[in-house]
């Protein structure tokens, strides 16, 4: 048994009506830079959310140690300290997370109104 390569030829692949491609944006030295932008502007962004995360919850050891009494507290039977950490974080990552995403599309509709693509 041999084996057969079947190919299409590459004439089938022009473009129809006479449109010729476009250039990427990338392609062009202008392009590039706004691309470098891009990618600077999503790391900022990024750490910035990041950051802000881990200080927030970084801050929750210093205020148990600034109350005294707040890790002695308990509501509904169970201690507050385990309570605001283990449902009082969850309303800090989904603002996070809707922050985040929120910026980050406002970040890539200034690259593609930069760019002119649409």
């Amino acid at each position: 048994m041999t084996r057969v390569r079947v190919t299409a030829p590459r004439s089938a692949a022009r473009p129809a009506s006479g449109i010729e491609p476009r250039e990427s944006v990338e392609d062009s030295a202008v392009g590039q830079v706004f691309v470098r932008s891009l990618i600077r502007s999503q790391l900022r962004l990024a750490l910035v959310v990041a950051g802000g995360f881990l200080l927030i919850l970084g801050a929750f050891p210093l205020l148990l140690a600034a109350i005294p009494g707040l890790a002695d507290t308990r509501f509904a039977g169970i201690p507050l300290d385990w309570l605001l950490l283990g449902a009082g974080i969850y309303p800090v990552t989904g603002i996070s997370a809707w922050l985040y995403i929120r910026s980050a599309a406002r970040n890539e509709a200034r690259y593609r109104d930069l760019a002119g693509e649409r």
